[in-house]
């Protein structure tokens, strides 16, 4: 669904006055369906200004949270606080909210700009022509050629670029993305990384739900990892990424043999990229490598590492596991 309104064309968003300032708050955040916990008790700030990527396993209640945060879902307990309006009066904060979640809804009947032209009519802050407006929203997406298409004949990723359009009609102070590059190709990939970099240069606030780590780690200014309803971990990405920087990568082809090894040599591992990551622990290199050996593991080679947020993102996902 696309959703939010926003100030004039010509108002810029507002942005932080301090460097404490938040875009989004929730605290003691839970949500339940039945008996099944979605959100359990989670606290995050999203900071005025920053790009945060919200990631998880599928499951893992990025989608759940975002509705709560834009007032579409009630919480089972807890408080939400939007731009500065919380509880009942969330949906005062979304006239300066865009939003793209869980994919776009447009009637399939009508082109895409038709399609963008109602939604540019039901923006109570953006009036007069509205076939400026939308031109542009079309042309910033890359779909100005194919703006006279039926929507119904749209790609999935032409869709998720409508959807995007949608949001970024008006300047807006908050923008909140779920899983924007679904179905797109890299050339629309690029097109959703630079959209964000401009919003952030004009004081936005972006949050971002993905599934691909490498762009979030591309765009992203901030992460928060999601697992199972639980936050597992959130902050800014270099300092996360500085945090958990050292160690060693083992190259091997027996990486489940390898992790087992040494934790029960008493050497903490996770997968990684090119092999297993060890962090920084009681046993020194010469140590990790005979008890490989000891083993039966082979190693190809062994060198000293430097954090990614995947490596960070398996880690927290399997120790919670």
């Amino acid at each position: 669904m696309t959703a939010g309104t926003s100030a004039p064309t010509d108002q810029q968003p507002a942005t932080a006055s301090s460097p404490d300032a938040v875009a989004a708050r929730v605290r003691g955040l839970r949500k339940t369906f039945g008996d099944t916990v979605a959100i359990d008790d989670v606290d995050l700030d999203v900071p005025a200004g920053a790009v945060l990527g919200m990631l998880g396993p599928n499951g893992s209640g990025k989608t759940t949270l975002i509705r709560m945060l834009l007032g579409l879902t009630r919480p089972t307990a807890g408080t939400v606080e939007l731009l500065g309006r919380s509880g009942n009066d969330l949906a005062s904060a979304l006239p300066d909210v865009g939003a793209l979640v869980e994919g776009p809804g447009f009637h399939p009947f009508l082109s895409g700009r038709d399609n963008l032209l109602r939604s540019a009519a039901a923006e109570p802050r953006l009036g007069g022509d509205l076939r400026g407006p939308v031109d542009a929203a079309l042309e910033r997406v890359g779909l100005a050629d194919a703006a006279r298409k039926r929507y119904r004949a749209y790609s999935l990723g032409m869709k998720q670029r409508l959807g995007l359009a949608a949001a970024l009609l008006v300047p807006r102070r908050l923008v909140v993305l779920d899983e924007p590059t679904n179905g797109l190709d890299p050339a629309g990939t690029r097109d959703v990384r630079r959209v964000v970099a401009e919003l952030r240069a004009s004081g936005a606030t972006v949050l971002l739900s993905s599934h691909l780590l490498a762009e979030v780690e591309a765009v992203c200014s901030h992460v928060a990892v999601l697992q199972t309803g639980t936050l597992l971990v959130a902050g800014e990405l270099q300092t996360l990424l500085d945090a958990d920087t050292g160690g060693l990568v083992v190259s091997t082809p027996d990486v489940d043999d390898a992790i087992l090894a040494l934790r029960e040599a008493g050497a903490p591992s996770y997968r990684a990229e090119g092999g297993v990551a060890v962090p920084p622990g009681p046993l020194e290199a010469p140590e990790i490598v005979a008890a490989l050996v000891a083993a039966g593991v082979a190693v190809w080679e062994v060198h000293r590492r430097r954090a990614h947020l995947e490596e960070l993102f398996a880690r927290l996902t399997e120790e919670d596991a």
